[in-house]
């Protein structure tokens, strides 16, 4: 079996970054969604992920992607989705981000504001998301609502997700 080329690795790593997060979507309580550890009104759990989904689609008007998030659905800034909303949104958007690197990663699309390349951009968003995972998972314990090692422990196994 021939390996993947190198777009095709970088599509299966965004990918699997965004199955990751769809994971703690699916597993945060309602009453986790609401927890927060700010004290001066910062996002709950909830407005996190709706932030992923918003920082996602951004980049993409940004980037010379915008035919690609045309119905998708955006969240006000004080806006607090459930689950079930959270969940559409992040996989409309990620699977447009899917589109996107493979289109500007073959050619197809025109590499507008794509200074340090495909690569590098694949890079920030899954730096960025695994970031605000990290605080999610942390405002979860702080509040009393954590969740159980087979999803904290599963963010780390790739290779399953």
């Amino acid at each position: 079996m021939p390996e993947d080329s190198l777009l095709d690795q970088l599509v299966e790593a965004w990918e699997t970054n965004n199955r990751i997060t769809l994971m703690l979507v699916e597993n945060v309580s309602k009453d986790g969604m609401a927890c927060t550890m700010s004290k001066r009104g910062g996002r709950d759990v909830s407005r996190q992920f709706a932030h992923l989904h918003t920082n996602r689609l951004r980049q993409l008007a940004g980037k010379g992607g915008k035919d690609l998030i045309e119905g998708i659905v955006e969240f006000e800034s004080k806006e607090q989705p459930s689950a079930a909303k959270l969940k559409k949104a992040l996989t409309a958007s990620g699977e447009a981000l899917s589109k996107f690197i493979r289109e500007v990663g073959s050619g197809e699309r025109e590499k507008r504001q794509q200074k340090k390349g495909i690569a590098v951009t694949v890079a920030y968003h899954i730096a960025h998301e695994s970031h605000h995972r990290g605080s999610i998972l942390l405002t979860l314990k702080q509040c009393g609502h954590g969740l159980h090692q087979d999803v904290t422990y599963g963010i780390w196994d790739w290779h399953r997700r």
